[in-house]
């Protein structure tokens, strides 16, 4: 009888279809960790076909996969001309006029066995307590234009708050091919025409190229953009449609020069429809408006983002057309689907570098073999489709709990109606400030926080044991909170002189500034 050696059901060619962010990403992922395996790492992508490239603001989640691939931080900054993001900064969300931040960071502590926040609406309500941003260490940097690094020691108030990076995502893609190609990935520059199938599986076998050259792999990871060329166009996989509650189809992206300063938030600027980006890098400004094609057209669309930079344009603006959703399933049969091709969530929390991560350290984690079991498949979709569902309700609350009337476009997002979970959230939250936490939840409460009271949604009541401290002792803790938050941050330097100290001659003086 012949035995099968465990080898042969062994993955040893994996091909990776498109580059840019995503699919360099999982090259360097899978060329760190397999490097001294016998697994094939090839990628193939083509200079005729665009990358979208605008994803440039990131959360602190970066950092950590960063660290995983053994990258020095400083050399990391200098290759992407990235600077130092503490948040985001949301201005017009809920009404008009009205601006706040949600932050990398905890609001203050919790004390007597309750959070920070039941002790702040308890004393808010009694005209005891300023904004919830004033007892959040990272908001104050923000406001104040200042950085520095955590402490790592936890009675530290420096270790309440986390950084992220906001980068060009043009040159982190480079920075990361440099990386992978150090490893062992071999690139093939060129374009797909053919996608071959098992005649009886429907698996992905093969790809052809307009040269002519035919290349076979086991696994295929499909980063090819909004197309998705092996999941969608070849698979027939299907896609989910949440554009009726995420309506904004459209975003113009422009790149300009920065006059403003180097401050350590992405901001986040709502106009009558959808809303404008604003991302300092060292060397320019990245900007961008997403909008409804129901509600504006593409030339006024266009002209609302000219006529809202701060400085020369040094780029032609750009039009990405997308539908807001995600494939019914992001591994199907022997093809994974990671960035754009797997699904599309504006860059709101700059959420799409993070669910490409995300996506590649689960497929790391499942990593299947030629049996490709359906279990590992199932286990995969369910996590990445319950990530993607609680991003978009996150993202969803931004644009319903608003109180602006001034358009078409926000009467609809205040009115309509959400999902069934998050309605549940946010009528919990209202009657007794409680933030639902999942196991498995990007979004912690901080965020969820952020984004309630700084769109002006206040709760009823708030929970019962914070009466354990009485008028004078919950007076005394807003003061103290506050008091300990103000002299760490008067003692920061800029966050462009900390960014000229921390990647000498990455910042000029004159845009140092801030």
């Amino acid at each position: 009888m012949k035995v099968t050696d465990c080898n042969d059901k062994k993955i040893k060619r994996v091909l990776i279809v498109g580059g840019g962010t995503s699919g360099w990403i999982a090259a360097a992922s899978l060329s760190h960790l397999y490097n001294h395996a016998d697994l094939n790492i090839r990628l193939v992508e083509s200079q005729e076909i665009a990358t979208v490239g605008v994803g440039e603001a990131t959360v602190p989640h970066i950092r950590y996969f960063n660290a995983r691939l053994g990258l020095d931080e400083r050399e990391f900054m200098k290759s992407t001309q990235a600077t130092f993001k503490l948040g985001n900064e949301f201005r017009n969300w809920g009404r008009e006029g009205l601006r706040y931040a949600h932050p990398f960071g905890a609001f203050g502590e919790s004390v007597a066995g309750v959070g920070f926040h039941h002790h702040w609406v308890r004393a808010h309500k009694k005209g005891l307590a300023s904004e919830i941003g004033d007892y959040a260490l990272s908001v104050q940097m923000m406001n104040k234009g200042r950085f520095a690094l955590p402490d790592k020691d936890p009675q530290s108030v420096l270790s309440t708050f986390s950084y992220a990076y906001q980068f060009d995502a043009y040159l982190y893609a480079a920075y990361l091919r440099k990386y992978s190609e150090a490893r062992g990935v071999v690139r093939t520059e060129g374009k797909v025409t053919h996608v071959e199938q098992h005649p009886e599986t429907g698996d992905v076998t093969a790809i052809q190229l307009a040269s002519g050259e035919r290349i076979v792999a086991d696994l295929f990871i499909d980063c090819t953009g909004f197309h998705g060329l092996l999941i969608e166009q070849t698979l027939k996989t299907g896609y989910e449609d949440w554009s009726h509650w995420l309506p904004n189809d459209r975003a113009w992206a422009v790149n300009c020069e920065i006059r403003e300063g180097h401050l350590p938030l992405t901001r986040n600027t709502a106009h009558k429809v959808g809303w404008q980006w604003r991302i300092p890098l060292q060397h320019r400004l990245g900007n961008g408006y997403v909008h409804s094609s129901a509600f504006i057209d593409e030339q006024d669309a266009l002209d609302t983002l000219m006529n809202n930079l701060e400085g020369p344009t040094l780029t032609e603006p750009k039009l990405l057309k997308f539908v807001t959703g995600k494939r019914k399933k992001q591994w199907n049969k022997n093809v994974v689907a990671i960035g754009l091709s797997s699904g599309f969530l504006e860059p709101l929390e700059s959420t799409s570098i993070h669910l490409i991560h995300l996506a590649v350290t689960n497929l790391v984690e499942m990593f299947p073999d030629k049996d490709f079991r359906d279990e590992d498949r199932d286990e995969y979709n369910r996590i990445m489709s319950m990530e993607y569902t609680r991003v978009r309700d996150f993202l969803i609350l931004h644009y319903h709990a608003t109180e602006r009337t001034d358009s078409e476009f926000w009467n609809y997002c205040r009115t309509m109606e959400i999902p069934d979970a998050l309605k549940y959230e946010m009528d919990l939250f209202r009657q007794r400030a409680v933030v639902v936490n999942y196991k498995q939840k990007f979004f912690l409460e901080p965020s969820w926080l952020s984004v309630y009271f700084g769109q002006g949604v206040m709760p009823d009541s708030y929970d019962p044991l914070s009466e354990r401290l009485n008028d004078a002792e919950l007076e005394a803790l807003m003061v103290h909170t506050k008091s300990r938050i103000d002299q760490a941050v008067d003692a920061m330097p800029s966050n462009g002189a900390f960014l000229e100290a921390y990647c000498p001659g990455s910042v000029t003086p004159e845009k140092a500034l801030h």
